[in-house]
């Protein structure tokens, strides 16, 4: 699914009205009565007090028409108008004297903090105040109203996007911290960026019956990767196939105390369809390799306890570096040797990063399209640090473009990065952040990448695969309940459920 700007969605509204025969009103009933539906299914009719504070643009008037088919429909409901200004949209008037048609209790005027209604607890809050079109921070008694909905402890339902919350640059100012977010036509950038993300809660997205043939002719080089996205790169197997056919991995890592990592990265590639894995480790992992995964086959470094060089002669259809490795100077010169003798892509996780981040002429070895796998501390040791969530992309992207690789970087949401395109990964959750979730991850990839997947549809395919997994332990054991291991052990699983049912974490299917 593309993530679109604000600006891109505001021209696909245009083109909309202009060519499917529709009127701005009746889109604005459109996205009103979406989220209204959306509202009614989850409550049925619970006594619930709603307070829908409503700006005097569109997307206020989105709020009246969602209050109207609330009060319509026998909900408590109190709407308040947020006069920021003396200027009203067309829309948003024409939909203020339907609500006058249907009750006596018009909107209340809120102009200053002494109009503030009371909101508790249990309240029921729409945000329906700016929505995506706002281009200034929120300021005056506004910013001094978003502090008290947010300080109300009320669940916050914000309609498209929160108020105070921009879609292409960092908040400077209050923002709505909504629960929920019922967002319009695509999803926006800043619900899936670290700094942004916790302040639309979940989020849904709506079709609200925007021209589809303009939305397909949008450019966009960002993409939001579902079930459907996943599946569509799967390479089916074919029936006279044998090992052979789906690949000889090396991985490559591992050092006195730090085995269990490579240990968790075959076994996730095994797990995900390797023809055949080696794992090349310190001799002090032999035993540990041997007995543990049977599966797998074991090459030793000469040195007891950790890499001291590299085996040029294996032949391999990728390789998969860094986990549990180390940055001892001995390891640093095992891995050179590996980048100058290697020209298939490979994957560089962990300490291979770290390595990479203490010798960073070794960057200008790394074959074309190898796949870097950082976390957030790695990363900043590669790109050096930013200020917010867009200097990070953009310096990731430079990065990218510069080395020819592709970033996984790791986090609540994943993002695959290479040169300008950027897939953002929603499989996955809160279970999955413990020890050896990235060494599973790294198995993951690699092992598509042996089984000749492109290594950028291998990373994005690998990053759903990885968090479906996480999420079907969870849905069996809890978040508490989630390890590396059972997600390495889960990865069959995790390719059925890819074509079958839909998984809730936390305990519920």
């Amino acid at each position: 699914m593309k993530i679109l700007s604000g600006k891109q969605i505001s021209e696909a509204d245009k083109y909309t009205i202009e060519h499917d025969g529709i009127t701005s009103e009746e889109l604005m009933e459109r996205a009103g009565t979406l989220v209204f539906k959306q509202i009614h299914q989850r409550l049925q009719g619970a006594p619930i007090p709603i307070k829908i504070f409503c700006g005097i643009g569109n997307n206020g008037g989105d709020g009246l028409v969602i209050g109207r088919h609330l009060i319509q429909h026998g909900y408590d409901v109190k709407l308040y108008t947020v006069a920021y200004s003396e200027k009203r949209s067309e829309d948003f008037l024409k939909n203020y004297e339907k609500i006058k048609d249907i009750t006596n209790d018009w909107p209340g005027l809120i102009k200053e903090v002494d109009d503030f209604p009371e909101i508790s607890v249990g309240d029921f809050v729409i945000d329906a105040i700016f929505g995506v079109g706002l281009n200034r921070p929120i300021e005056s008694w506004v910013a001094k109203l978003v502090t008290h909905i947010n300080d109300s402890g009320a669940f916050t339902l914000a309609v498209d996007i929160p108020s105070g919350l921009f879609d292409d640059q960092p908040p400077q100012g209050s923002v709505i911290q909504a629960n929920y977010t019922l967002t319009f036509g695509a999803p926006k950038l800043v619900f899936y960026l670290p700094d942004t993300m916790d302040y639309a809660g979940e989020v849904q997205v709506l079709d609200i019956g925007l021209n589809k043939r303009f939305i397909a002719g949008i450019e966009s080089r960002t993409y939001l990767i579902g079930k459907q996205e996943a599946a569509a790169l799967y390479q089916p197997r074919n029936k006279n196939s044998h090992k052979g056919d789906y690949g000889n991995i090396l991985i490559a890592g591992g050092s006195y105390g730090k085995i269990g990592s490579v240990l968790l990265s075959a076994t996730a590639a095994m797990h995900t369809g390797s023809g055949l894995c080696t794992l090349y480790v310190p001799k002090c992992g032999y035993e540990i390799i041997q007995s543990s995964l049977p599966e797998a086959m074991v090459l030793t470094d000469e040195n007891e306890q950790k890499l001291s060089d590299f085996p040029i002669d294996f032949e391999a259809d990728t390789i998969g570096f860094g986990m549990g490795a180390g940055t001892e100077n001995e390891s640093i010169t095992a891995f050179q040797k590996l980048l100058q003798n290697q020209k298939k892509p490979i994957l560089v996780d962990a300490d291979g990063l770290n390595m990479l981040s203490k010798k960073p002429e070794l960057l200008k070895l790394l074959p074309e399209n190898s796949v870097l796998t950082p976390h957030p501390g790695e990363l900043k040791r590669l790109i050096g640090e930013w200020e917010n969530d867009f200097e990070k992309l953009e310096k990731a992207r430079n990065f990218s473009k510069e080395f020819n690789v592709i970033l996984v970087i790791k986090g609540a949401y994943t993002f695959i990065l290479q040169n300008e395109e950027l897939f953002i990964n929603t499989s996955g959750n809160p279970g999955m952040a413990t020890a050896g979730s990235g060494d599973v991850l790294s198995g993951v990839i690699t092992s598509l990448m042996g089984q000749n997947y492109q290594p950028v549809a291998a990373s994005i395919l690998g990053v759903f695969i990885h968090g479906l997994s996480g999420d079907l332990v969870a849905s069996a054991q809890g978040y508490e309940g989630v390890t590396s291991g059972e997600m390495a052990r889960n990865m069959g699983k995790a390719f059925q459920y890819l074509f079958q049912k839909e998984i809730k974490t936390g305990g519920k299917e």
